[in-house]
Order: C-alpha cells, then sequence, then structure tokens
C-alpha cells in the first residue's frame, strides 16, 4: 500500500494568516532620488520649491535693483582735491560732486568747489626742500576740513606742478616734489607718489580744453562743435583745439570722453606768456643787439614804442640778463617811451617770428614752432581776458575793437592816462599798451585769426565755471576713475564698504540655505513597494512623522 505523504491540516489563525499576508505584501523598498519627469504623480514638483525659486529670484533682484540705483541715482557724497603747484604759489582745490546716469556731476560753485592758496611757489624752495613740504602740508589740513572723514578713503589728491618747478634742476626739483609725497601720503587721503609730478604746458592747455568743454556742454559730443582755447599766462602760451589736418606725433594728444576721442593739437609756447616777452623787447630794445622796429639809439637812451609818452622808468643793467650786457650799455640805460600802437605792434611781431628760418615743418606760424590753422570757435583766456576788461571790451569783441582801443591808449600822454586810471596800479598801468599790441600781433598777424571776425571770446569762466585748468584735471582723472569702477560692477553697488558687502553675502547665502532646507523638510516621502496582489512594483507616499 502507498503511503501517502500528504501533510495532515493544521489549523491556521485568520488573523496571524492576515496579517502574514499584509507582510508579504507590503515589502517595501526605499525608492531612488531621482525621480521620473514624466511620472503623473502631481507630487514629483512639490509646491515647496516655489519658495527656493522666489528666493533666488528675490536675490537677483535686489542685486539688479542696487546696480541700477548704483548708476542712475546720485550717490552719496563724493570729493577730490588737486594741489596746483604755480610759480608764484601753490593753491589746493577741493571738489565736491555727484554720480548721475553713470557720468559725474559737477558743482563748481560756492557750495562744491572751495580753494586756498599759499606763497610762494614751490620753486622758491630750492635751498629747502622741507618747507615745500610744510606748505603742501598746511593745504592738506585744509582740505580734510573740508571733506568729511568718512571719506577720505574715497578721495584722490593730486599734486601738480607747473612752470615754476619746469625750471628747477633735476636733483632740486625732485627733493621738492619728494618732500611733498611725504606729506600726502600721510594725508589720510588716498595717493599714490606718481600722482605728485610736473606737468607740461601742453598738459595744461589740454586740461583747460577740457572745462572749458564742459562748462559748454560740448565736452562728450562731436569733436566738430567743440571750442578751441588760447591762453596767455606770464612766461607762456597755450594753443589747444581740434584740427582736421594732419598733426606731427610731439603736438598730437588724444582725450576719451563718454562715446568719443577727440585728437587735439596742443602745445605750450614758452617765453610767449605776455610778462616774460614784455621783458625780452625791452631787453632786446637796450642791449641794442636787435633794434625792433624803431631803429633808434640816441644818446644810450632807445625809444620804447610800447609804453605811454611821459612815463618815466628807469631800468638798470643789472636787472637784465646776461645776453644783454654789452660793451655799449655798461652804463645805466634807460627806455625812452613813445607809445605808438602800429611799431609796438610790430616789435611784437618780430619777437614772436624769431627763429621761424629754423622752422623744420610745412609752416611755422610763431617762430620754429607748428601751428595748424584755427578752426572753429576760440576761448582766449587769462591776460587775453584781462586786457579786453581793461579796455572795457564785450567777450566778443573783434581784434579790430582791441586794435581801437589799443591806438587810442598807447598814444595818450602817461599823465592824462594816470587821471583817467587813478585806480590802477601804476606799476601795472602802462603795460596794457604791450598787452594790446601783443595780443593783436599773435592772434591776427601769427595765427591768421581775421581783425573783423569774431569767433573767438574773451572770457577766464563760461556759466560760473573758472575756466581753471586745475578743473579740467580732475574732470578727467575723476571720470577716468569712475570707468574703472563700473568695470567691476560690485564695487561700483557696494564701493569700499566692505561691512555692506559681507551683510550681503551672508544674508543671501542664509535666505537660500533656509528655502532649501524647508524645501527638503516639506517634500513628501516616496517609497517603492512591491504590490503581491498586483505583481508589480508601485510608488506609494509614506507620511513624516511629526
Amino acid at each position: 500500500m502507498r503511503r501517502s505523504i500528504a501533510r495532515a491540516p493544521t489549523e491556521t489563525n485568520p488573523d496571524t494568516a492576515s496579517a502574514t499576508m499584509d507582510s508579504l505584501k507590503l515589502q517595501f523598498r526605499p525608492s531612488p532620488r531621482s525621480t521620473n519627469l514624466f511620472s503623473r504623480s502631481p507630487n514629483k514638483q512639490p509646491k515647496s520649491n516655489a519658495l527656493l525659486l522666489t528666493s533666488i529670484i528675490l536675490t537677483l533682484a535686489i542685486v539688479f535693483y542696487l546696480f541700477v540705483t548704483s548708476s542712475k541715482s546720485p550717490s552719496k557724497r563724493k570729493f577730490g582735491i588737486v594741489i596746483d603747484g604755480g610759480s608764484t604759489g601753490t593753491r589746493i582745490h577741493v571738489f565736491e560732486y555727484g554720480i548721475k546716469d553713470g557720468a559725474p556731476v559737477f558743482d563748481f560753485g560756492p557750495g562744491g568747489l572751495v580753494s586756498k592758496r599759499v606763497r610762494p611757489g614751490l620753486s622758491a624752495y630750492v635751498d629747502d626742500p622741507e618747507g615745500a613740504g610744510r606748505a603742501v602740508g598746511e593745504l592738506v589740513e585744509f582740505g580734510r576740513g573740508r571733506v568729511p572723514r568718512e571719506c577720505w578713503r574715497r578721495t584722490e589728491i593730486r599734486l601738480m606742478a607747473t612752470a615754476g618747478l619746469r625750471l628747477v634742476v633735476d636733483g632740486a626739483r625732485e627733493r621738492i616734489l619728494e618732500q611733498c609725497r611725504r606729506v600726502l601720503r600721510g594725508s589720510g587721503f588716498v595717493f599714490r607718489d606718481d600722482w605728485a609730478s610736473v606737468i607740461s604746458g601742453s598738459d595744461e592747455g589740454l586740461y583747460a580744453w577740457v572745462v572749458a568743454n564742459y562748462a559748454l556742454g560740448t565736452l562728450g559730443g562731436d569733436p566738430q562743435q567743440t571750442t578751441g582755447i588760447i591762453e596767455l599766462g606770464g612766461a607762456s602760451a597755450q594753443v589747444t583745439f581740434v584740427s582736421s589736418e594732419p598733426i606731427p606725433p610731439e603736438f598730437s594728444r588724444t582725450v576719451k570722453f563718454g562715446n568719443f576721442s577727440y585728437n587735439l593739437y596742443s602745445h605750450s609756447l614758452l617765453q610767449f606768456g605776455q610778462n616774460v616777452a614784455h621783458e625780452l623787447l625791452r631787453e632786446s630794445l637796450i642791449a641794442g643787439g636787435r633794434i625792433l622796429a624803431t631803429k633808434a639809439l640816441r644818446m644810450g637812451k632807445t625809444m620804447d614804442p610800447c609804453t605811454p609818452r611821459g612815463y618815466t622808468q628807469d631800468m638798470g643793467l643789472q636787472k637784465l640778463s646776461p645776453s644783454s650786457l654789452t660793451e655799449k650799455n655798461r652804463y645805466l640805460a634807460a627806455l625812452l617811451p613813445n607809445g605808438n600802437f602800429s611799431e609796438c605792434r610790430s616789435a611784437s611781431l618780430m619777437l614772436l617770428q624769431n627763429g621761424k628760418e629754423e622752422c623744420s615743418y610745412k609752416h611755422c606760424s610763431l617762430g620754429s614752432t607748428f601751428i595748424p590753422s584755427l578752426q572753429g570757435k576760440f576761448l582766449a583766456t587769462e591776460n587775453f581776458f584781462y586786457t579786453s576788461k581793461f579796455f572795457r571790451l564785450s567777450p566778443r569783441a573783434s581784434l579790430s575793437d582791441l586794435t581801437m582801443a589799443g591806438e587810442n591808449f598807447c598814444q595818450e600822454d602817461w599823465s592824462k592816462l594816470k587821471r583817467k586810471y587813478a585806480s590802477f596800479d601804476e606799476e601795472d598801468l602802462p603795460r596794457y599798451c604791450f598787452s594790446s599790441a601783443y595780443i593783436v600781433a599773435l592772434l591776427h598777424d601769427s595765427l591768421g585769426i581775421a581783425l573783423n571776425d569774431k569767433r573767438i571770446g574773451f572770457a577766464n569762466q563760461v556759466n560760473e565755471i573758472p575756466l581753471d585748468w586745475a578743473l579740467g584735471a580732475f574732470i578727467l582723472h575723476s571720470t577716468a576713475g569712475l570707468d574703472a569702477q563700473h568695470s567691476n560692477w560690485i564695487t561700483s553697488i557696494f564701493g569700499d564698504d566692505t561691512s555692506t558687502l559681507l551683510v550681503f553675502l551672508v544674508f543671501s547665502v542664509a535666505l537660500t540655505v533656509t528655502a532649501w532646507s524647508v524645501s527638503k523638510w516639506r517634500r513628501p516621502q516616496l517609497k517603492t513597494i512591491y504590490d503581491l496582489e498586483k505583481g508589480k512594483y508601485i510608488v506609494t507616499r509614506v507620511g513624516r512623522c511629526s
């Protein structure tokens, strides 16, 4: 008989069986972190992710807002300092300005520009370089009192010396500058050693051109609409303007402002300043080496066509340069005033054309100096302006008007002139005969401006802005510094305030981390389980414990 292998049935508890079935049915494994983007589950992109996205957008919006407002809204107060080291004195200019639409907005009125001058000039400290440092130190203290302390670390200070120091020998000049640098390093302002230097006469002309066109509103526009500038100082004259002619490299300068580049002719005419030219003419007359215009030498006296009749002032040989001391006039010589505008003009022209035979260019307007044809409008400043003001001429007076005024003045007797101009210094008064004749010889006879041409304006300021080269230097350097800042958008927003930048970065990081943490905490836990009834894996949500 075959043995049955069937097992006897065992009694099963229904509750136990159910639990076993549930255990088998609900076996599960964690779902992978990456979810199927094409799943139809509405929880694949939970609403909490919106919080993270919102925080990122908010951070970017804040950065964008700060960037836009930093370039379009007037910023906090800004300052700049330029020290003009002139031949007769040293002057500090303290400027205040703002930024609007990405460009500096200057205020050269009483509220935005303050100055102080000390005497003598830096060139007087050849034997006492430390004295130059003390003089600059006095000006620095003035600047500290005008610039708020919290702005010192953002305020640049520059020293630009001119004609006086140019004439000092290299070693002495460098010792003076080094003493000035020592003071400026400890000023508390932003300073670099190369910011204390001697600038060229060409630089002076360029800076004067910049401030003139800024005041006229033509800087940053069409180069052909700009205005040239001619300065007549005491020791030199500067000519600067946009020219369409080819310019030799030694006379060519380029200025970039806004979206425009300006190709300029700029040159300084040494010894063609009004005071130096006048002395050179007088010395030439007395020395007799070059009898200009009058060709008269009588009884040890020389006719002077540039001084009104009746004026007396002996000129001792000890005041003359060594080159004028000849055998002919070792005795005390005196000039015999014989005011004559035409002869003074001729004498001035001969002085201006001296050395023309050495011209190495296609043409030379003044001596051996190349000057292209003057194009467009011009402003004539400094002694041009003072002379026109003395004769009460309008700012747009022609050279014919100046010629007529000069003729009347030169031919007048000195006694009558003293009564008519009683309020003027008697030492300066007779010089206006020479000034008027010299200006006509320079602008008309040499530079070719017609006598009836009114494109020359005599002015020392435009729209209440002084035509001071130091202002032009400040405009150029502050604009260049602004461009450098805008190349770094972080600096343009936060400036030098590192604490503000740090707080902003910490806030942004904290906001992002918080949003990410909340998003992760609220994200539902998904699990993959095997459903025995359906015979396949399914994904289901498992709630978090609270």
